[in-house]
């Protein structure tokens, strides 16, 4: 029988969309590294393995509803930590536990068969992200007019630039009702037209209480449109808080 102080505990591990606990990430580098037999044999033990740590110790709870904004300079580890989230790669250490249906942008054109028309890319994304052949029925045509791209949804996406890419990831992934939403970087692509339209999606997701997670060297767009900022410097929180306070920050040490 469960008792009432477990009960309240996980009432409160419910409200949290993301938790990430005690995380770090390292990658092994290969410096001289055998690639014939002869060099394998003579040089067997000759090899250099540096250790190159991403992520170091992450802490960090997104409840749900939250509109949170990963920042810093690149290559400090926050779209490595996007991509973990999103169970792309995994930590070496510590762990993240998700509460809810996830769709992600990370990649620009990721899961697209280069030789599929738009169309059919719609279908296998879609149905990658759980909707079944009915459902993706009922709202292709929504995702092909969010998308703009018109006669060109029946044409392979191997032809299509990265700003139509975007136009069709970004049009699927906001509509297979997902209740979090991870994005990295990728309204930097494409037209000011697509990209208000886009942010103006992403106030409607935000107003209807979804969770999203951005990744993003626009301030301008995260101020808007984030309630809150995690700035990552050398692979560890630095700051985290509301928006404007943590960005003013930000800007006296990288501005």
């Amino acid at each position: 029988m469960k008792t009432a102080k477990s009960k309240k505990k996980k009432q409160k591990q419910e409200s949290y969309a993301i938790e990430v606990k005690n995380l770090t990430k390292y990658f092994k580098l290969y410096y001289d590294k055998p690639n014939t037999l002869k060099e394998r044999l003579v040089f067997w033990n000759k090899s250099k393995v540096e250790k190159k740590v991403v992520l170091k110790n992450i802490n960090l709870k997104i409840k749900k509803g939250e509109t949170v904004a990963l920042i810093g300079v690149n290559g400090s580890g926050k779209s490595t930590l996007l991509k973990m989230m999103s169970k792309i790669i995994y930590p070496n250490e510590g762990k993240i536990e998700i509460n809810g249906k996830l769709t992600s942008l990370l990649e620009l054109g990721a899961g697209f068969h280069p030789d599929f028309t738009g169309r059919e890319n719609i279908y296998f994304n879609a149905s990658i992200f759980g909707l079944t052949a009915a459902e993706i029925d009922a709202r292709v045509l929504d995702i092909i007019n969010f998308s703009e791209l018109g006669e060109l949804i029946d044409t392979p996406v191997r032809t299509y630039s990265s700003g139509m890419y975007m136009r069709l990831a970004f049009s699927v992934a906001i509509n297979v009702d997902a209740e979090i939403l991870l994005i990295d970087e990728i309204l930097a692509v494409g037209d000011q037209h697509f990209q208000d339209k886009c942010f103006a999606k992403l106030r409607e997701l935000k107003d209807s209480g979804k969770t999203i997670v951005i990744v993003s060297h626009s301030l301008g767009y995260v101020q808007k449109l984030c309630d809150r900022a995690v700035w990552i410097y050398n692979g560890e929180v630095k700051m985290d808080g509301k928006t404007e306070k943590v960005i003013e920050e930000y800007l006296k040490v990288c501005g």
